[in-house]
């Protein structure tokens, strides 16, 4: 893949869908990458001497179907704008199974703030269940600071999400949500493929607008079991100001301190 490469496509996803992406910091495709895809990507990695991860950024036929995958860039497209810069890395954590569950953290290099810039991006090349320890996200925990060091000793935490997926899955996040890989329980290999898309445009609201979109009414929308424990008007505020970031109106945002009501026209 060339250096630098930017992609442009048509963005696929809506107001409401956008909004969803602001409040959780991820969205699952499962299943979108076909079966011969998976298979050959798993023997990539399967060969004696494994080559380095970024090795299959040069096999046409793994940018074409998931670095390229069209679900996936009408994704990105919404997210990023138009010409995003397409991966330039690419890692797999070729886990021995079974295992214990790392730490929770945020990778290097995480900001805390509205602006979405990068997207990590997991793909699962092959069947990843509960057994064979799917990374865990916590849904909401963009919204979390925390120092590295301050969240070594969290174990077990309420309403986590284990991406369990089919082959084939994609998974798109905010770059600073808290994940971990999961603990493992059955015998053999587990692939996880990241990589990162990033902004090169100033944001704007060019994905589908709906016409019927009203922030105000999203405030009772709660993040069902994801908010992380927070107070409700809390998780609303925060994903507001990431949804006025992605539309090139951060000026206009009213913060949580304001009587005024939140709203977009």
């Amino acid at each position: 893949m060339t250096k630098n490469r930017t992609y442009d496509c048509d963005p696929t996803m809506t107001d409401s869908q956008v909004w969803e992406f602001c409040r959780d910091g991820l969205l699952v495709l499962e299943g979108v990458v076909p079966h011969n895809i998976n298979q050959r990507t798993i023997e990539f990695f399967d060969q004696a001497n494994s080559p380095k991860a970024n090795l299959i950024l040069a096999e046409d036929w793994f940018v074409d179907n998931v670095i390229l995958n069209r679900q996936a860039m009408g994704v990105v497209r919404s997210l990023l704008g138009r010409d995003f810069e397409l991966p330039r890395f690419m890692t797999n954590h070729r886990n021995p199974c079974p295992g214990p569950a790392q730490h929770w953290h945020r990778d290097g290099g995480s900001i805390y703030g509205p602006k979405i810039d990068c997207l990590q991006v997991f793909y699962y090349p092959q069947d990843t269940p509960l057994e064979l320890g799917p990374t865990e996200v916590m849904p909401g925990s963009h919204f979390l600071f925390s120092l590295a060091n301050y969240m070594d000793h969290y174990q077990g935490i309420a309403d986590t999400l284990h991406t369990a997926a089919p082959a084939g899955s994609i998974f798109v996040t905010i770059y600073h949500l808290w994940h971990r890989t999961g603990a493992s329980t059955a015998t053999g290999i587990r692939n996880l493929l990241k990589y990162w898309y990033t902004r090169t445009v100033e944001p704007q609201r060019d994905w589908i607008v709906e016409d019927d979109f009203d922030i105000e009414s999203t405030y009772n929308m709660r993040a069902g079991h994801h908010d992380c424990g927070r107070e409700m008007h809390r998780t609303f505020n925060d994903t507001a100001e990431v949804f006025f970031w992605l539309s090139g109106r951060h000026g206009d945002y009213r913060g949580r301190d304001s009587s005024l009501p939140v709203y977009l026209r």
